[in-house]
């Protein structure tokens, strides 16, 4: 048995901690007057040469000589200046409206990148048992333990998106703003779909499938191990309800990364959008089951585990960063190259204010993988490993960052405190939540009936 060391427990309530307070001061400094707001923007026109005060003064200047000469000018100039007016409010407005959503996009962000490690990890999972795998039995329980996040981190992932448009001010999703849907025909268009009713119960239908999967499976696990040895109806189950389990998920999957990531933007739509997230997070979750293997097997359990398991995970992290950067170039050179405007909006956006972070992520989720993993032997060097899955998360998180933050803040994304704030809580949780698990059932899956294969698996 597992016990959950005291230092690591510290260690995760602490993170929780610490993360929390860096989120509340975030809530609490994100909220600029409008007359903040237009000193910022006064600050940042006088860094860039103070071309648009001496424009203005020069306009200024040029209209009041001919408000002396002509007056029907002079009523042009009133016009032109309420005008002026009007589109500085808004885009003071626009702005003030961007700054207070960045801390509630941090948090989502960060929410939404541990969430879909835990529902990466009960894919691989009910992959693994609906393939009848031999090799991998003896992870399962690190698989189980991971899992146990994926509950209370989609239901926190759901509660943040609602929130944010009934408590707050529609600070992720538009759509849930009616000011905004009244003078909007493409969002009225969609609002049977986009309505927070239809999104809240559908999460919530999304959430339970994939909660009792995560129950009933373990529950039969577990049992499994106090079956008499010939007894394999516990694994049987298993097998049906992961078979039927992995159609549910294609379904819900797909519809979650509409609701969830995709409609930020509810201008555009990707075909392939459903499958882009999926990479993302099944390579995602696949590196966490290989980061906390390594980490158990340090402190001297999974004595079991040998280092073919970590290559066929290793083999496994190496495949799916290929297969998510055939889909992302998929996605971004068939929107790129046909050039339709309501599409070719979302990359525009990307490459004009987010090109740093926009650029990395592909050479951490591409370049670095492809050089680091593609050699065999690197496979089985858990340093290796711990490195290339290291910068496969963080390029993966900035993967989720990308496709929010747009939407929500615009040009004024930076990782900052309520970023790095967010990422600590989340951590501290799922730390704390996914080695509790372990500590409730053996780490050998014993009566699995592939056990001995797993147990002496060479490659």
């Amino acid at each position: 048995m597992y016990t959950f060391s005291n230092k690591l427990k510290t260690l995760s309530i602490a993170l929780m901690i610490i993360g929390a307070i860096g989120v509340i001061s975030g809530f609490m400094t994100s909220h600029k007057s409008f007359e903040d707001v237009e000193a910022i923007l006064a600050a940042e026109a006088s860094h860039h040469g103070g071309g648009h005060v001496e424009d203005t003064a020069h306009a200024s200047t040029s209209h009041e000589e001919h408000a002396v000469t002509n007056s029907h000018e002079a009523n042009n100039h009133n016009d032109s200046a309420e005008t002026h007016v009007d589109e500085h409010k808004k885009h003071v407005e626009h702005v003030q409206h961007q700054i207070a959503n960045r801390p509630w996009s941090a948090l989502y962000v960060a929410a939404f990148f541990f969430f879909m490690i835990a529902l990466g990890v009960l894919a691989f999972y009910a992959i693994q048992y609906a393939a009848q795998a031999g090799w991998s039995p003896v992870l399962f329980r690190v698989m189980e333990a991971i899992t146990a996040y994926m509950l209370p981190g989609a239901i926190i992932v759901l509660a943040i998106a609602i929130a944010s448009g009934t408590i707050g001010h529609y600070n992720i999703f538009i759509w849930m703003d009616p000011d905004v849907v009244a003078h909007d025909k493409l969002i009225q268009g969609k609002s049977g779909w986009l309505n927070i009713t239809g999104f809240a119960i559908r999460g919530l239908i999304f959430i339970a499938g994939w909660a009792l999967y995560r129950e009933f499976s373990r529950k039969f696990s577990i049992a499994q191990d106090n079956a008499d040895v010939n007894d394999n109806s516990n694994f049987k189950k298993n097998f049906r309800i992961s078979a039927a389990f992995l159609v549910f998920y294609i379904y819900t999957e797909s519809m979650m990364s509409w609701d969830w990531i995709m409609s930020v933007d509810p201008h555009w739509f990707s075909t392939l959008f459903g499958w882009y997230v999926f990479a993302s997070m099944f390579v995602s979750g696949i590196t966490v089951i290989a980061l906390t293997t390594i980490y158990l097997k340090s402190r001297g359990y999974l004595e079991f585990v040998n280092d073919s398991h970590i290559h066929d995970l290793g083999k496994f992290m190496f495949a799916i960063s290929i297969f998510w950067t055939y889909l992302w170039f998929s996605q971004f050179m068939l929107i790129w190259y046909s050039n339709i405007p309501e599409e070719v909006t979302y990359f525009v956006t990307r490459f004009n204010d987010y090109q740093l972070p926009f650029l990395g992520m592909v050479a951490l989720n591409f370049i670095f993988p492809l050089l680091v993993l593609m050699n065999s032997d690197y496979k089985r060097v858990p340093w290796f490993i711990v490195m290339a899955g290291i910068v496969i998360l963080f390029g993966h998180y900035i993967d989720v960052f990308n496709m929010i933050m747009p939407a929500t803040v615009g040009d004024r994304w930076f990782i900052g405190i309520p970023e790095i704030s967010s990422i600590l809580l989340f951590a501290g949780l799922f730390i704390f939540i996914v080695f509790t698990a372990l500590t409730k059932a053996p780490l050998l899956a014993k009566g699995n009936p592939f056990i001995k294969e797993s147990e002496h698996f060479h490659y």
